[in-house]
């Protein structure tokens, strides 16, 4: 419980320090010949998504088993105005394959795309899975379960020319085709335990701590006036320990975080196809190989409105 209390408080210092510097980020000076915002002052977004966090076993050079989460599809709906935004979603418990075993889920991702920084938050806590045989055979483990949190960010060099909000908000448009190379880290909490199925230790749990330095490229293909692909990598280097006072037993292990974004934008509506994933590993080393992957995938349409609704003034009068 004291950890998660830690987690949630450092959580809500990343929040607030993101809403308050949100104004600001996006006044920052742009190419007008390669980024355009859009003048709407609010817009709603209604979405698909579907985010899992999967647990790789590799077992030898040329075996692995990957144990997944029966996650639901869901629904989500997210609204603009001016600077700030919200977005909620649910997923449906009738939206599941019963054939794939039941996962008790508390999944929280926060995906922040600035103009000279991103960030990444994730609270994550997964128990039960199953792998996959051929014809659609399922094999069930209740018994495993996966925690992680973890802050991730990362400073975009190209700000200028260059837009994430283009490639995954659609609040604004890139109207030439250019990238960024990224520079950043990110801390990490894992833990994965299992009362029979996975051999762990003695204590049939493994749990680590990992900072993270990474770096790499992003870039925004402008293919038609309105078409466009995003698509980049970040690769990264993780040091990791059991205990976080003493460091003792330090793993060192790679880290990759691929992002890609397609779409169509129309003045005031936009469609758009993005994929988020993390990976990293838990356990490196010669006796014992695991990687957590997480993963957002998510379609959406976005309406822009040109004049505010008279509910939303309202709600401005009231407050």
């Amino acid at each position: 419980m004291f950890l998660i209390a830690r987690i949630l408080k450092y959580c809500k210092f990343i929040f607030l320090l993101i809403f308050l510097l949100t104004p600001f980020i996006i006044r920052a000076q742009v190419d007008s010949t390669y980024i355009q915002p859009y003048e709407h002052e609010l817009s709603l977004k209604p979405h698909v998504y579907y985010k899992y966090t999967s647990l790789t076993h590799e077992i030898d050079d040329n075996n692995e088993i990957t144990y997944m989460p029966n996650s639901p599809v869901s629904l989500g709906l997210g609204i603009t105005y001016k600077n700030y935004s919200i977005s909620g979603g649910y997923g449906f418990g009738f939206m599941r394959d019963k054939d794939r075993g039941k996962t008790a889920i508390f999944d929280f991702q926060y995906h922040y795309y600035g103009r000279k920084f991103i960030a990444d938050v994730f609270f994550q806590q997964y128990k039960g899975f199953y792998t996959e045989q051929n014809d659609e055979v399922f094999t069930l483990y209740p018994d495993i379960s996966i925690i992680q949190y973890g802050v991730f960010g990362q400073y975009v060099f190209n700000n200028k020319k260059f837009s994430y909000k283009a490639a995954f908000n659609q609040s604004e448009k890139q109207l030439k085709s250019a990238g960024s190379w990224q520079l950043g880290g990110g801390i990490y909490y894992n833990q994965v335990r299992s009362d029979s199925t996975l051999q762990l230790n003695q204590y049939k749990r493994l749990r680590n701590y990992q900072l993270s330095v990474s770096g790499g490229y992003v870039y925004n293909w402008i293919i038609s006036k309105n078409f466009y692909l995003s698509g980049g990598v970040s690769v990264g280097l993780n040091i990791g320990s059991e205990n976080l006072s003493s460091f003792k037993k330090v793993e060192i292990s790679p880290s990759v975080f691929p992002r890609i974004s397609m779409g169509y934008n129309a003045e005031d509506w936009s469609i758009c196809l993005s994929v988020v994933v993390n990976q990293i590993y838990v356990a490196n080393s010669k006796l014992l190989k695991m990687t957590l992957n997480t993963g957002t995938m998510q379609m959406s349409y976005t309406k822009r409105f040109s004049v505010t609704p008279k509910f939303v003034k309202k709600i401005k009068y009231i407050n």
